[in-house]
């Protein structure tokens, strides 16, 4: 099994698409998933959830669960699948439910400010 450890990301973390602020939280959780980049999970309540719309997309992780995809909305684009929940997450990594993450791209910037 994959080493998984969660823990509070220091500092304050933003998320950037299309010129907006989509997400800005001192609460974003890092998961460390054996040698995979560490990834940051901003809590919903900190996402401006009305740039998402829910895809089709679902994959399952043997460790974390089932993941549900979220497009990003612009104004000029709408990037597919580009955030990521899982909504009932397996017990070892129940933290991160109620939590989004987003892929950064050229498109979608996640950064600590």
């Amino acid at each position: 099994m994959a080493h998984i450890t969660i823990r509070k990301a220091q500092g304050t973390w933003t998320v950037r698409a299309g010129g907006a602020v989509l997400a800005e939280t001192q609460n974003a959780l890092e998961l460390t998933e054996g040698s995979h980049p560490e990834v940051i999970y901003f809590p919903r309540g900190d996402v401006a959830m009305a740039f998402l719309d829910a895809s089709d997309q679902r994959t399952t992780c043997p460790h974390k669960g089932d993941a549900k995809y979220f497009s990003i909305v612009t104004k000029s684009q709408t990037l597919l699948n580009a955030a990521w929940s899982y909504e009932n997450p397996k017990a070892d990594v129940a933290a991160i439910k109620d939590h989004l993450a987003f892929h950064a791209s050229d498109t979608v910037t996640v950064e600590e400010v």
